[in-house]
């Protein structure tokens, strides 16, 4: 069987995951605009080890394009509200979550 590398648990029963999504400081979500006035969300605040992970499943569940670069989620388009959803929906409690 594996065991978690952080608490030498199970992985079936390793909680560390949930705990690190548990822990994060305000996640920040942004609308802006970049080249050729095309609208871009950006996600703030979201750990390191959770970013690629997170990234991948924002824009799977947005069905948009995107990158996870720098400590910062780039979506394309202008999903602030339904990205906020989705990151309720991974885990992320809803009062770090901010919608600006």
């Amino acid at each position: 069987m594996d065991k978690c590398p952080k608490c030498g648990m199970l992985l079936d029963l390793c909680v560390c995951e949930i705990l690190d999504k548990q822990g994060v400081a305000k996640i920040r979500v942004y609308s802006t605009k970049k080249k050729f006035k095309k609208l871009v969300t950006i996600i703030e605040g979201i750990d390191k080890a959770q970013l690629e992970s997170t990234s991948k499943e924002l824009k799977h569940k947005l069905a948009c394009g995107g990158t996870a670069k720098e400590g910062v989620i780039i979506l394309q388009g202008d999903h602030k509200r339904r990205a906020a959803e989705v990151l309720k929906q991974l885990g992320y409690p809803q009062e770090n979550i901010e919608v600006s």
